[in-house]
């Protein structure tokens, strides 16, 4: 998991480990640990024996103009 981890550095990942997930910019995997930062630039830890599932978070492009479907 942590080489795997180390391979994500600079991209933004969720992290489920059994409670709430996590979501930020992982910038760094160190001695068992992985360095991240939230959309509010917080620097948050998660210990990498803990961690249930990771998933690459993709931004939804999001296209300015009419949203076709919607009615009133």
């Amino acid at each position: 998991m942590r080489e795997f981890l180390s391979k994500m550095v600079g991209k933004k990942i969720n992290i489920f480990c059994g409670g709430p997930n996590f979501k930020g910019k992982v910038v760094k995997v160190d001695e068992g640990v992985v360095h991240m930062v939230n959309d509010d630039d917080q620097m948050f830890y998660v210990a990498v024996d803990r961690i249930i599932v990771v998933s690459e978070e993709h931004e939804s492009e999001q296209k300015a103009g009419f949203i076709t479907g919607f009615r009133k």
